[in-house]
């Protein structure tokens, strides 16, 4: 009998990677457009993913209309959309509520799953779902009973980018039936470059972007982005669903520490609170809902 390797630790590095994206894309919003930003993260990851467009295009030409339809869904949406509100979030908040609010992905991933796939809600749901749900509102807002508008801002805007990853991964998981996760993860990024041109263009911000610029972007768009996505799948393949819950809180835990050493992040008590409730809440929810029906919640998409 050949034993399977597990590779919890793999999961808990992509997760960790993850972490990072605060640290590299926080400076960036600050010095530019979410737009360019966006744009370009795509444009690197599509000159890097380059030799494997032909084989993914031949994927798109071979699907059936309603997982083009999704496809383009989830670059357009999934990935240049969500990515952009994500960081528009930077731009208008703190370095650590965005990453928190996007552990509200399986909320979103049940509820979609539901509506678009058939799923049944399972029994209890909302047990775990509310007290996510109050959880986010505490890391949200550093004084939850006197909310600023510009407080209000940044979190509509992470908890956007969380809606359109969540409702990504279901249509991922829709035309992954007949297309291959790696055609999928190509054509994320090749349709999500020319969507991310056009907010571009609809926000009249620039393509242009200085030298010193292109070094964080080009860590933005392969470090958080196309190495960890790849880490964790790899891993996932040998990893128990109920091991990579637990190994997915490196995200959350390396998001509040770099955000804490290095972004001058001081969460407050109630955040503190908040954070507790909302890994928790969502580690519960994962653990039960992995136990019924494997579902891969990464962050992409």
């Amino acid at each position: 009998m050949t034993q399977v390797r597990d590779r919890t630790w793999l999961v808990a590095v992509a997760a960790a990677l993850w972490g990072t994206d605060g640290l590299l894309r926080a400076p960036l919003a600050g010095a530019l457009p979410a737009a360019t930003v966006v744009f370009w993260e795509h444009l690197i990851a599509v000159v890097v993913l380059l030799p494997l467009v032909p084989s993914a295009v031949r994927a798109f030409r071979a699907a059936p209309t309603r997982d083009r339809v999704a496809l383009l869904v989830i670059g357009a949406g999934s990935s240049a959309l969500a990515t952009a509100l994500f960081t528009a979030a930077f731009a208008t908040g703190d370095a650590l509520t965005p990453l928190v609010l996007q552990k509200l992905q399986p909320l979103v991933v049940v509820i979609a799953a539901a509506a678009l796939l058939g799923e049944r809600v399972r029994a209890g749901y909302w047990l775990f779902a509310v007290p996510a749900l109050v959880g986010a509102w505490l890391v949200a807002f550093p004084d939850p009973l006197a909310v600023q508008v510009r407080e209000l801002g940044a979190a509509g805007l992470a908890i956007g980018a969380a809606v359109l990853w969540g409702f990504g991964t279901v249509l991922g998981r829709m035309v992954g039936v007949r297309t291959a996760p790696r055609d999928v993860t190509v054509l994320r990024f090749l349709v999500g470059l020319p969507a991310s041109a056009v907010i571009v263009a609809v926000q009249g911000a620039p393509l242009a972007v200085s030298p010193g610029q292109l070094g964080p972007l080009a860590l933005l768009a392969l470090i958080p982005g196309l190495l960890a996505l790849v880490l964790y799948y790899v891993g996932l393949r040998d990893t128990p669903a109920a091991r990579a819950t637990l190994a997915e809180l490196a995200f959350p835990a390396t998001a509040t520490v770099l955000g804490i050493a290095f972004l001058g992040v001081s969460p407050s008590p109630t955040q503190w609170i908040g954070l507790l409730v909302v890994v928790a809440a969502i580690t519960a929810l994962g653990l039960r809902e992995r136990g019924a029906e494997p579902v891969v919640l990464a962050r992409t998409g």
